[in-house]
């Protein structure tokens, strides 16, 4: 009897466990997505990682100022992001020809951070601040950074 429970118990034990990992690994890490710190200042946007994987992305971004209050879009293109569409102002048009914007966030204060959730799908994009005030172009002064979705 020792010699059958001795056997039947790690059996028991495998099997539970290979259950268990079957079952709660996948959904876990396809949940959790990736995560991108940002940050915005005069007049530069820089992120934590310039790549990530396809798929659930959480850009999570801070305006350090000092002074402007900063947006952050997101445009998946295959140009360079000087060669963007620009107005008469030097802003980027956002309808533009060979690009697309995916979203975002208007109007982040100084000290302020907020988060944004999207779904990317493979390929290059330009994150940007568009804002144009008192005559200073966002864009133009050098808010803007390319990043890949691979």
């Amino acid at each position: 009897m020792v010699r059958a429970f001795r056997f039947v118990v790690p059996l028991i034990a495998a099997m539970l466990l290979a259950a268990c990992a079957g079952t709660s690994s996948p959904s876990v890490a396809g949940s959790a997505g990736t995560s991108i710190a940002v940050t915005l200042q005069e007049f530069s946007i820089l992120v934590d990682s310039a790549t990530a994987p396809a798929g659930s992305i959480t850009f999570s971004v801070e305006n350090i100022g000092p002074e402007d209050v900063h947006e952050f879009v997101i445009i998946k293109t295959d140009l360079d992001p000087g060669d963007l569409p620009v107005d008469d102002e030097g802003a980027v048009t956002e309808e533009g020809e060979g690009m697309e914007v995916i979203n975002e966030i208007e109007d982040i204060a100084v000290d302020a951070t907020q988060e944004l959730t999207v779904n990317l799908d493979a390929g290059n994009y330009v994150l940007i601040c568009n804002i144009v005030e008192e005559g200073e172009v966002h864009f133009a002064q050098g808010m803007r950074t390319t990043f890949t979705v691979e």
